[in-house]
């Protein structure tokens, strides 16, 4: 079974190479791990620094087009690499690689095709309170339109099975978070959190800006449930390897 980790990037020299070098690359004799970072348009020596900690692919934007953008390059370059899971995690040093054996074990077990690093059920270390309050009302949202409880929407750590990542849509570059997760779910794709460990960057800076959040994110969250899709039967290849 392969499993594809990918690091969507944007000026991240700092941090990505600590990212890379604790992502475990024996998780089960039968698991093949590759790295991948996707470049969006680093004006640094994000790839550089990459290469040097081990990243066995890298895919380049020649701009800088946004998050959503680079994770949907991601997952299409993890599906054209024949990753039977692909697995994204940010490339800030926030998220804990050494849970990526974690949060793919429910997609291996056939219990879910859609995972999420969940900072809520597990622990938060340096949120400042208006990201955590913004990370509240943006989960709530997803979780009225959804019908369904989730506890951490924005997480930047998170699995996904083949078929999950040939047909998820992701409608917007600026970001994926909810717009992701709104898509996967409403086309039947079971979805389950698991607990991480979290702690909040320290070098670096992020892109989020609340108010252009709420300019570029409300709009595609309306868009993306105006949408007609089609419900999938699920597969079960993960689990027959």
């Amino acid at each position: 079974m392969k499993v594809v980790i990918f690091l969507p990037a944007h000026n991240e020299e700092e941090a990505i190479g600590e990212v890379i070098r604790r992502i475990p690359r024996q998780m089960q004799p039968n698991i093949e791990v590759s790295v991948l970072v996707v470049d969006d348009g680093s004006t640094d020596r994000t790839v550089d620094v990459a290469k040097q900690a081990g990243a066995d692919f890298v895919y380049r934007h020649e701009r800088n087009r946004g998050l959503g953008a680079a994770v949907r390059t991601g997952l299409q370059q993890c599906v054209e690499l024949g990753a039977d899971i692909g697995v994204m995690i940010d490339a800030d040093n926030e998220y804990p690689p050494e849970q990526i054996p974690d949060l793919i074990m429910p997609i291996l077990r056939g219990e879910a095709d859609y995972t999420m690093g969940s900072r809520f059920l597990g622990t938060i270390h340096g949120m400042k309170w208006h990201r955590r309050i913004g990370n509240y009302i943006f989960t709530f949202i997803q979780s009225l339109l959804l019908k369904t409880w989730i506890y951490d929407g924005q997480s930047g750590m998170r699995a996904f099975s083949r078929q999950a990542m040939e047909e998820a849509e992701i409608i917007h570059d600026y970001n994926y978070a909810q717009v992701l997760t709104l898509n996967l779910v409403r086309k039947g794709f079971r979805l389950k959190e698991v607990p991480i460990v979290y702690q909040v960057r320290t070098t670096g800076q992020s892109f989020i800006k609340f108010t252009a959040y709420l300019k570029h994110v409300i709009p595609a969250i309306v868009k993306e449930m105006c949408r007609s899709v089609k419900r999938k039967h699920m597969s079960s290849s993960v689990q027959k390897r």
